[in-house]
């Protein structure tokens, strides 16, 4: 079947299945499923890293529907994140990931100045997180004891785009100079020669020196963590798209031939490439944010480099969809055998950010997508 006629008819899918699902879920703000349904983060954890997926969902399927329940409950999902803004120690380096498919989508869209402050706020308080000394943004609040008070994690390559965003909006370059710089870290210490990529890197936060690398959500130390690798490829290919910094699409297209090199021969994922062999467990997330990556790499490589990640990234989605989509109308979710750790007691169930990628990497190839990175 011809991709597009193949991408179209799953967007089709996908606007049929959302459509129902957002009506009886409308005053949510999901994370998971249980038996089925979805939960609401609005009621446990507003301040939940994945709060904004939701809002970008809609978003994007209003961008692709112009149906106004989309664009409504957008709106309640990104009022309810302002108690986050309020939240004591609420605000991390996840900030993009919350504001970008809600606030600053909505400005974008809409023109809308409330949403407009809402980003900026989120934007300076991530820029504030930057640590002079040793070249980087710091991940995680901790518990005011100092202890990881020099920690980065690769993640923070995907909320940069907030910071390029502010810069941009308000003409200000303290912003994107804060975001080329903690980039310029990660190259240096979290990608590895052969591509593959470390999830945590501990400094020293008062001299800046490096400590070392854990394995975070991953496997182990000097493992590979697939989402981590995902968030890498896709993280610096943003990076480029804002600055045209060479370096960074050299280091997308790096990390995302390793990716390419160890999917599994039934074009799924591992949690962690280097997982024992013996071990099953899937991270179907880790797939469809690279494939979403890699569309954006797709858009500023030669034509032959195109093929490589076009096809990887068509590969990647097509085994999704036949393997790894529930379009059962009663069922919530879409994607299934999502796993957000290794260690984790739990795996291998329902995430919301799998579903809003997969809708965006539908969207990019059908010509639906709403830019919110």
């Amino acid at each position: 079947m011809d991709e597009l006629i193949w991408a179209e008819k799953v967007s089709e899918k996908i606007k049929k299945k959302v459509e129902l699902v957002a009506e009886r879920n409308k005053n949510k703000i999901p994370y998971t499923t249980k038996d089925g349904s979805f939960d609401d983060m609005s009621q446990g954890n507003i301040c939940w890293w994945t709060n904004g997926f939701w809002g970008g969902i809609m978003w994007q399927l209003y961008h692709g529907t112009k149906n106004e329940m989309f664009r409504e409950i957008a709106e309640e999902n990104e009022k309810k994140l302002d108690q986050n803004l309020m939240e004591p120690q609420g605000l991390d380096h996840d900030n993009g990931f919350k504001w970008l498919p809600t606030a600053v989508a909505n400005y974008r869209l809409t023109g809308n100045l409330k949403s407009r402050s809402r980003g900026l706020l989120a934007a300076n308080n991530l820029a504030g997180r930057f640590n002079p000394v040793g070249s980087f943004i710091r991940a995680w609040n901790g518990d005011d004891d100092g202890r990881v008070a020099g920690w980065a994690i690769i993640d923070c390559m995907m909320n940069l785009p907030l910071l390029y965003w502010a810069s941009k909006e308000i003409n200000d370059p303290r912003f994107m100079q804060i975001a080329t710089i903690h980039a310029d870290t990660a190259v240096k210490y979290f990608v590895r020669e052969d591509g593959s990529v470390n999830h945590i890197v501990e400094f020293n936060p008062a001299t800046g020196e490096f400590v070392k690398t854990y394995g975070g959500q991953g496997y182990g130390e000097g493992s590979c963590w697939t989402r981590g690798q995902a968030w890498a490829l896709y993280g610096f290919a943003l990076s480029y798209k804002h600055t045209k910094k060479k370096l960074y699409l050299d280091t997308a297209k790096k990390v995302a031939n390793y990716f390419i090199e160890h999917i599994w021969e039934n074009g799924l994922v591992p949690v962690d490439f280097c997982q024992p062999k013996d071990c099953s467990l899937e991270d179907s997330t880790a797939a469809v944010i690279a494939a979403s990556g890699m569309l954006e790499i797709e858009k500023s490589v030669s034509k032959e480099e195109k093929k490589i990640y076009h096809e990887a990234a068509i590969g990647l989605l097509q085994a999704l969809e036949k393997e790894r989509c529930n379009w059962d109308d009663n069922i919530d979710n879409i994607l299934e055998k999502c796993t957000a750790a290794f260690h984790d007691k739990e795996h291998e169930f329902s995430i919301i950010y799998g579903d809003y990628f997969f809708i965006e990497a539908i969207w990019k190839l059908t010509g639906q997508e709403l830019f919110l990175w």
